[in-house]
C-alpha cells in the first residue's frame, strides 16, 4: 500500500498549487449530462477519502467505505440514501476487526456487506469481513503475511454457492500475492504468483466467469513486466493459471489496476493505468480481449489522454447496451480526474467526457468504479476535494 500512498501523495503536491483557488459547482451541467455532489465528507467522523467506488442495492441505497477517519481515524463502512443522507454503519478500530478499506463493497442476496480492509486484523496485514444489515462486523478472515496473503486491495466476488474470491497485492510463497476463496469461513489461496512471468501483486479482483473459471489483473509481472490478463480454471484439486495476455507498456498500455469484465458472450473487458497513444508516457487504455479461433485476441478500444500513471484505476462498467463508463483519477481539463463513457459504433469506440473535476468542492482524483441506477444515473466517489477537502459521492446523470 505504501506504493498507492506515495503516488497518490506525489500527485496531489504536484498539482495541488495549480488546483488552489479553483471555483467549481456543486451541480453544473456539461452538454446533456448533470453532475451533482451528492455528499461531501465533513469533519471526519463521517470518513474521509473514499478511494473505493461504491455497492447499490435495488431501492437505490448506496454503500461505500473509507480509507481513514470515522471514531478511530481506520476508515468507515457508509450508506447513503436516495435523499443524499450519509450514514456511517461502522467504524473500524484498525485493530483485530480490520482497518484502512481500499476496495469496494459487494451485496448478497440477504442484504449483507461484504469487503476487505488493507490493514488491519489479527497480525496487521488485513481482512475479510462481512457487515450484517444490522451493522454487526464479523471477521471472514485474518491475513497473517505469510502463504495466505497480505494486504488485500481488490473488490471482492461472490459466486451462486455464496462463496467469496478475491486477490492479495503481497503475501503468498513469493510475497506477490495471492488469488484466494473463502467458502464457509475458511480461506483457501487457489494460486499464489510466483512473481515472474505468471504475473505479480493483483490490485484488482477477480470475475467468476463460464466453468468457474475466474479472470483478473496482475499490476506487474509477466513477459515484459508490466502486468498481465489472466485465467484461473479448476483442475481437479487445484487451479491452473493461463496468462492470456501481457502488457508492453507500450501503444497496448501496462500497469493495470482495473480488474475485468466480461459480457455475455465470455469477451473480456478492462484498463489499462498506464501507457497507450503516447507509449509509456500516455494516461491508460481501454482494451478487449475477444475470442478467435480458440485464442485470445487483443484491441485497444481507446488510448486515453493523460500522462504516466493517470488513467483508469477501477473496474469499468459495462452496460446492457454495451457502453463503458469509467473515471480517471488525474488527468482532464484540471489535472483532477474525469468520468468518461465509451461507445461503439460500426467497430469503431468514440470518446465522450460526461465530466471534468475541477479538484474545488466538486471533487479531486477519483479512484472509483461507478455504479448505474435504474434510471440511469451514475454514482461513484472521489478521494480529495469536496467542501472539506476528503473526497464526495456523486452521481452524474448522461
Amino acid at each position: 500500500m505504501k506504493r498507492t500512498q506515495s503516488l497518490i501523495a506525489g500527485t496531489r503536491i504536484s498539482i495541488a498549487v495549480l488546483l488552489l483557488g479553483l471555483l467549481s459547482l456543486v451541480a453544473v451541467s456539461a452538454g446533456a449530462q448533470t453532475f451533482t455532489v451528492v455528499h461531501s465528507f465533513g469533519d471526519g467522523s463521517d470518513g474521509v477519502n473514499p478511494y473505493a467506488g461504491l455497492a447499490i442495492n435495488a431501492a437505490g441505497t448506496l454503500y461505500g467505505v473509507t480509507w481513514g477517519g470515522g471514531t478511530y481515524g481506520a476508515g468507515t463502512v457508509f450508506e447513503v440514501n436516495t435523499s443524499g443522507k450519509e450514514n456511517v454503519l461502522y467504524n473500524f478500530t484498525g485493530g483485530s476487526d480490520g482497518g484502512n478499506p481500499y476496495s469496494a463493497l459487494i451485496l448478497d442476496k440477504a442484504g449483507n456487506l461484504y469487503g476487505t480492509t488493507c490493514y488491519g486484523g489479527a497480525d496487521g496485514d488485513g481482512t475479510v469481513f462481512e457487515l450484517s444489515k444490522g451493522g454487526k462486523e464479523t471477521v471472514l478472515h485474518s491475513f497473517e503475511g505469510g502463504s495466505d496473503g497480505a494486504n488485500p486491495e481488490g473488490r471482492l466476488t461472490i459466486d451462486s454457492a455464496g462463496n467469496l474470491f478475491g486477490t492479495t497485492f503481497a503475501g503468498g510463497a513469493a510475497g506477490t500475492g495471492v488469488v484466494f476463496e473463502v467458502k464457509s469461513g475458511t480461506e483457501s489461496v487457489l494460486y499464489a504468483f510466483a512473481g515472474g512471468t505468471d504475473g505479480a501483486n493483483p490490485v484488482a479482483g477477480v470475475t467468476v466467469g463460464a466453468h468457474d473459471a475466474l479472470f483478473g489483473t496482475t499490476s506487474a509481472g509477466g513477459t515484459y513486466t508490466y502486468g498481465t490478463v489472466f485465467q484461473l480454471s479448476p483442475s481437479g484439486s487445484s487451479w491452473k493459471e493461463t496468462v492470456l495476455y501481457n502488457f508492453e507498456l507500450e501503444s497496448d498500455g501496462g500497469v493495470p489496476y482495473a480488474g475485468v469484465v466480461l459480457d455475455q458472450s465470455g469477451n473480456i473487458y478492462g484498463a489499462a493505468t498506464d501507457g497507450g497513444g503516447g507509449g509509456s508516457s500516455g494516461g491508460g487504455t481501454v482494451f478487449e480481449l475477444s475470442r478467435s479461433g480458440g485464442s485470445w485476441q487483443f484491441s485497444v478500444l481507446n488510448s486515453l489522454a493523460g500522462w504516466g500513471i493517470s488513467g483508469t484505476f477501477r473496474d469499468i462498467l459495462l452496460d446492457g447496451s454495451g457502453n463503458i463508463y469509467a473515471t480517471t483519477h488525474c488527468d482532464g481539463t484540471y489535472s483532477a480526474g474525469t468520468v468518461y463513457q465509451l461507445t461503439e459504433s460500426g467497430g469503431v469506440w468514440s470518446y465522450n467526457p460526461l465530466y471534468n473535476f475541477t479538484g474545488g468542492t466538486d471533487g479531486q482524483y477519483s479512484y472509483s468504479s461507478l455504479v448505474l441506477d435504474a434510471r440511469g444515473n451514475l454514482y461513484g466517489t472521489t478521494a480529495y476535494g469536496g467542501a472539506n477537502g476528503y473526497g464526495v459521492v456523486f452521481k452524474v446523470t448522461p
